[in-house]
């Protein structure tokens, strides 16, 4: 089952540099209208089974061109919120670098909690199970490989690619995800996949689910290939085309 973590497209508040947090009413900005459109022309032709998007306005613009090209619906996820901020939200970003917390933030991410917010541990556990959750049900609704979206925001995104990827939480700031870039998982029995990492290239073929075969290997060979023939459990796995 492979999930492309889609974030959203640039928003007024990015632009704006505060931390927009739940705040109602943060809307793409021209670029991210456009960053859409051209999402919906990477993804519209892949054999895409459910959309799932975070509550938040800018995440349904993100996917609303999506939805319309592909005719999902799609399904609101209150596990993919973005982060309760809590009093940090909507204040500017250069002034929370001044507060003792935005190291612990950056440095101890397991050990931050957000003043009358949540804690990014917790963030981290509902997210991964939202994702895995889905992954699931989408595996038992059709009998075989699936590929979905979720559309979220940058730090649930990199908590799920942190649990992904095996790394501690404290790490997940090394990771970078851009508006509208595309993250990649494939989930298998025994082990997740990160086969893109903040990805805003053109080529998605790789991502289109492959026949069975009984033959292939269940992970990484060594030599650096993936499974036999290149595939990683019956899914294609290519290298990211980070940015």
């Amino acid at each position: 089952m492979t999930v492309i973590l889609l974030r959203h497209g640039v928003s007024t508040s990015n632009t704006a540099h505060t931390l927009a947090g739940r705040s109602p009413g943060v809307e793409l900005t021209e670029r991210g209208t456009e960053q859409a459109r051209t999402v919906a022309e990477r993804l519209g032709g892949l054999p895409i089974q459910r959309i799932v998007i975070s509550p938040m306005l800018r995440c349904q613009r993100t996917v609303a061109p999506l939805a319309e090209k592909t005719g999902l619906e799609p399904v609101v996820e209150q596990r993919l919120a973005e982060v309760d901020y809590g009093e940090w939200t909507g204040r500017p970003i250069g002034e929370l670098l001044n507060e003792p917390l935005w190291k612990v933030v950056q440095r101890h991410a397991s050990g931050a909690v957000f003043p009358g917010g949540e804690g990014l541990a917790d963030v981290q556990t509902r997210a991964v199970a939202a994702i895995r959750e889905h992954d699931r049900a989408l595996a038992e609704d059709h009998g075989g490989d699936v590929l979905w979206v979720a559309c979220t925001h940058g730090d649930v995104i990199k908590s799920v690619l942190a649990d992904a990827l095996g790394l501690h939480l404290d790490g997940f700031q090394r990771i970078v995800v851009e508006p509208a870039s595309l993250s990649v998982v494939r989930y298998t029995p025994t082990s997740p996949y990160v086969t893109r990492l903040n990805d805003t290239g053109s080529d998605l073929d790789g991502l289109v689910p492959a026949p069975a075969a009984p033959s292939a290997q269940s992970g990484p060979v060594p030599g650096g290939e993936i499974g036999a023939a290149g595939n990683t459990d019956n899914g294609n796995a290519r290298p990211s085309d980070s940015l």
